[in-house]
């Protein structure tokens, strides 16, 4: 693995040796190859990789989705603990996923008011005022640039895909968690709303200090937001580092290869010649 200088401050997840291995057998399959890595608190960190690279079944075991097949997952510096039903639960605190299909987010016969008082109620707020619930849930859509009254009497089919996606982020602002993990979250909406939750994801890095892991293959969208970039190959990171170092300066043939499929990933567009 090709490692350039990555940023000196203190992880809040980090792995070593991770493995996950499907089936059994002579149908062994490994997805993810005893891999090490290090997030660094109030980073964005994009995995990028081309479908099969792992990537999502390291987000999934990174969750605690799925089980490690060998290997340990550290968090703020501890061992991860979710052997049972209440540590997990205590887990998921820490740590909360954004999924890239937004129709199957949902339950779709609770009222947007329900999902954002259900979040209220996991962040120990069940016994709140009515008046500071609504506040809150105020101030979550405010910040995705939705109206909370135009929202309290509709369920989620009743918005679009981009709206869902970033209701899922007032989520977010409301549970707050240290890290976010962003699985493809803008691979299903339109490339107006893709831009918009891209920012918002900018936004909550800036203004609420949360560590984001951003699963993409979109090795230009992990441009645009990462602090940090690791690439991702038939289960094993082939290269990490600042995002400047990976894209102007990729080591790896398979950084190179992806980024040759983005021409001129980095250099600015000349409105003129349009």
């Amino acid at each position: 693995m090709v490692v350039t200088n990555t940023t000196e401050r203190k992880p809040c997840l980090s792995g070593r040796g991770v493995t996950k291995v499907f089936g059994f057998g002579n149908q062994k399959t490994v997805a993810v190859d005893h891999v090490d890595f290090d997030f660094r608190e109030g980073d964005i960190i994009s995995i990028v990789g081309e479908s099969g690279s792992g990537k999502t079944t390291i987000s999934k075991m990174i969750l605690g989705l799925i089980g490690v097949t060998e290997g340990e997952i550290f968090f703020q510096g501890q061992p991860r603990d979710i052997k049972t039903h209440r540590k997990k639960q205590e887990y998921w605190k820490g740590i909360q996923a954004i999924f890239q299909d937004p129709f199957a987010t949902y339950n779709m016969f609770k009222k947007i008011d329900e999902v954002l008082l259900d979040c209220i109620n996991m962040r120990g707020g069940k016994n709140l005022p009515k008046e500071e619930k609504e506040r809150l849930m105020t101030e979550a859509c405010s910040f995705v640039n939705l109206k909370y009254a135009e929202l309290t009497n509709k369920y989620p089919f009743e918005l679009s895909g981009g709206q869902m996606q970033r209701l899922m982020i007032a989520r977010i602002f409301l549970l707050k968690p240290k890290i976010l993990l962003a699985d493809e979250p803008t691979s299903m909406i339109d490339a107006c709303s893709r831009a918009t939750i891209l920012d918002m994801l900018l936004k909550l890095r800036d203004e609420i200090n949360m560590t984001i892991v951003f699963i993409t293959h979109d090795i230009g969208l992990a441009y645009y937001v990462s602090d940090t970039i690791y690439i991702m190959e038939h289960g094993k990171f082939v290269e990490v580092g600042k995002a400047d170092d990976v894209i102007l300066n990729p080591q790896a043939p398979y950084t190179k290869r992806l980024i040759s499929d983005v021409p001129k990933i980095h250099e600015e567009w000349d409105l003129s010649t349009v």
